[in-house]
């Protein structure tokens, strides 16, 4: 079995999207990421907070969904180590910014790439902090970000993949949904002390490999409420919230980008799992169907919407 912390942290994403200008102008102009690199057909971005080179490569394609996820390890040696246990994966050479990786897939398809060495942002003048201990200045447009928090994939089968991440990935189950008939409908995983950095929920379509949403954190709710704002006034479709979950207790706001992906605006930054022995909590069908912990019911979209379409 993998380590514990063998995998550090969710490091970036690659997204991709059908209407990349108009993608590219909600991430930047609206969320206030930053492009630091374009390379061919992608655009490198980053939240203010991130400290690694960037938190999204954004690439224009001919549908939306996600493209890979990126974890970084602890250390060399625990990249070699979760290689050894994932064999059906493949090694990649360094490039954008990471050295060598290991590209593999989790059981519904999603693609994995674990890397250790990486290139730690250094802001150019025009983007240098006053506080030396913050990668970059705070943007000050839209809502302004501050990192990349976590990622919702679509699954055909949640309790394989959630076995894939605790086995072969050393994470563990924080929280999770369990069904009258004993099926694990939805589980939060995490590697650190954050309360998640994975989550998978049942794809109602029987479809493998598709993305619920991307998340990233602000600094505190009063910023998600700015957001709607923004939104409501670039005419950007927001789905559902403010509210609050009930699962894992975050402030959250979803909206469309451009592209069709779904993007959540989540204030997660005050709780934290210390336990190392944390006991997961499992919440029932029937405590599920309450919806949200306040706010308005959960809209059939939430359940149905995911990328790339069907």
């Amino acid at each position: 079995m993998a380590l514990r912390h063998d995998v550090a942290h969710l490091g970036h994403v690659e997204l991709l999207t059908p209407t990349f200008d108009r993608s590219l102008w909600f991430f930047t102009e609206l969320m206030g990421l930053t492009e630091i690199d374009r390379r061919g057909d992608s655009a490198f971005l980053r939240t203010w907070d991130d400290y690694e080179q960037y938190s999204l490569v954004l690439t224009a394609s001919n549908t939306s969904g996600i493209r890979r996820t990126a974890l970084r390890t602890s250390s060399q040696e625990a990249l070699d180590r979760l290689a050894a246990r994932i064999p059906d994966g493949r090694w990649l050479p360094a490039g954008d910014g990471i050295g060598p990786s290991y590209l593999c897939t989790d059981p519904d398809g999603h693609l994995i790439q674990l890397y250790w060495e990486t290139t730690w942002f250094e802001a150019p003048p025009e983007l240098a902090p006053s506080l030396k201990n913050q990668p970059q200045a705070y943007p000050g447009r839209g809502v302004g970000v501050r990192r990349l928090d976590h990622v919702n994939f679509l699954a055909a089968e949640v309790a394989a993949n959630g076995a894939f991440v605790t086995d072969s990935l050393g994470g563990s189950v924080t929280e999770q949904i369990v069904l009258d008939d004993d099926s694990v409908a939805a589980q939060w995983l995490h590697f650190g002390n954050k309360s998640y950095d994975l989550v998978y929920t049942t794809d109602w379509t029987g479809n493998r490999g598709r993305l619920h949403h991307i998340a990233f954190a602000t600094d505190t709710r009063e910023d998600i409420l700015r957001g709607a704002d923004i939104f409501l006034d670039n005419d950007v479709f927001i789905e559902t919230g403010p509210h609050k979950h009930a699962i894992q207790q975050t402030f959250f706001l979803y909206v469309y980008e451009p592209g069709g992906n779904r993007i959540e605006l989540c204030n997660p930054l005050t709780r934290l799992v210390l336990a190392p022995d944390w006991r997961p909590i499992t919440w029932t069908q029937a405590e599920r169907a309450k919806g949200q912990a306040w706010g308005l019911k959960t809209i059939e979209s939430f359940h149905t919407h995911g990328t790339p379409p069907v």
